[in-house]
Parts: C-alpha cells; sequence; structure tokens
C-alpha cells in the first residue's frame, strides 16, 4: 500500500475545532485493518535501527499506534498521559498552549534514566505537546532518539520546533495548510 493510499484513508473535517481548522482525522485510517497494518509497519521501519529500549505514546491516539509500534518491536511501552489520569506516583512538566496551559505526566521511574526512547503521537502541529513531553523524558534522563508521528502538518511548525531543540522527527504523511 503507498503513502498516497495511506493519506486517503485518512478523513479531513472542516471548521474542528473551531471554523477554518482542518482536522485530520486517523480514526478512520486506525479503522482500516490493510492500512492501519501498513502503517504500523511503516512506523516499525523507521523505529527498529534506532534500538530503542521504550516506546513512548502521548495521549491519546499516540498510546494506539505507540503500543502497536511496542508490540510489534517487541519492546515496552510507556504513556505520557494528562494530569491525574495515572494512580500512582508521577513525575510531570507543566507547558503553554495556544489558549492557556496544560500538564502532561507518567509514573516516576517507568523511563528509567539511560533509558533510549521513541516519542510516538498521530499527528504533529504545532509541536508543544510533543516538545514537552520530550522535556518530561529527558528530565528523567532518557535519551529521545526520535519524535514519530504518522501525520505531520508542516505549515504549523510542529516539526522544526521539535529539531531546533534537538530532537530528530519524523512524519509518515504531510498535509498542507492546517
Amino acid at each position: 500500500m503507498s503513502i498516497d493510499s495511506l493519506t486517503a484513508l485518512i478523513r479531513t473535517i472542516p471548521d474542528f475545532p473551531k471554523p477554518g481548522i482542518q482536522f485530520r482525522d486517523v480514526t478512520t485510517l486506525l479503522a482500516d485493518g490493510p492500512g492501519f497494518g501498513e502503517l504500523v509497519q511503516r512506523l516499525v521501519a523507521v523505529a527498529r535501527p534506532l534500538d530503542p529500549d521504550l516506546i513512548v505514546g502521548i495521549e491519546a491516539r499516540g498510546f494506539i499506534l505507540g503500543a502497536a509500534l511496542a508490540a510489534a518491536l517487541g519492546k515496552g511501552f510507556v504513556p505520557v498521559r494528562k494530569a491525574g489520569k495515572l494512580p500512582g506516583k508521577t513525575v510531570g512538566i507543566d507547558y503553554v498552549l495556544e489558549y492557556g496551559t496544560d500538564r502532561l505526566e507518567l509514573h516516576e521511574g517507568q523511563v528509567p534514566a539511560g533509558a533510549r526512547v521513541v516519542l510516538v503521537d498521530d499527528l504533529i502541529a504545532t509541536g508543544g505537546t510533543a516538545l514537552a513531553a520530550a522535556q518530561l523524558l529527558r528530565e528523567q534522563g532518557a535519551a529521545v532518539l526520535m519524535a514519530l508521528f504518522a501525520v505531520d502538518l508542516p505549515d504549523l511548525g510542529g516539526k522544526a520546533l521539535l529539531e531546533d531543540d534537538g530532537v530528530a522527527t519524523q512524519a509518515l504523511i504531510a498535509f498542507d495548510g492546517d
């Protein structure tokens, strides 16, 4: 299956969550068995040569892709969650969003110092959440080998933001515009 075929499986929803936004909905790709399988195999092809210790997924669709990638690689999976969602003792980072602030957390000690990790999410837009997740992982002593995404919205600059911070970044599919 080609990248164009995978791209065609991603639904665009105009004016969501607000007027003027073209929401790129990967759930339609995830619902297509052959498409989802191909997407995971392409993620594996990027991540396997990096030989990570762990795959870290960002809430929420990053859990789906990250867990599938971790299973395919035979690696562990660690979720990075919004504040208050994890039951154990957590470490976290506050970060600025377009209209306010938010917080990401992970269980304390789940990513040991020196761990080599690949950070995964479905889509990179402005990059704030992914950058915060990478910083949180670095604060735990992890080496972030790459931030890996199914979709990039290059006009919003998130990939460049991560790369400017020293995080290698790759996306399989790009959509022009926002």
